[in-house]
């Protein structure tokens, strides 16, 4: 897969996400280890290049971004990014 290709995924699924909060981002083990390859054809082996792509994109839109067993605050209230979620995101 190309890396426009894997950037027009983003594009997609970002879009969808933001739709339902555009303040907190989260993406799970499950969309991007299941969802996505069934859905759009991510090959196991483009999976770390998606993740690359969208942490770069979500850090240019002024997202913290967090990975699994990080902490971080949203909405005055203390969390963790759990072992189901890859990645989650939060608007500065």
């Amino acid at each position: 897969m190309t890396q426009r290709q894997i950037i027009n995924i983003i594009e997609t699924t970002l879009i969808d996400k933001m739709i339902n909060d555009s303040n907190y981002i989260r993406y799970t083990f499950y969309e991007v280890n299941i969802k996505y390859p069934q859905s759009y054809g991510i090959e196991k082996q483009d999976i770390g290049m998606f993740l690359q792509l969208l942490r770069t994109k979500l850090k240019n839109d002024n997202y913290h971004v967090y990975s699994e067993g990080q902490k971080f605050e949203y909405n005055n209230a203390k969390m963790t990014v759990q072992s189901n979620e890859v990645l989650v995101a939060v608007k500065e």
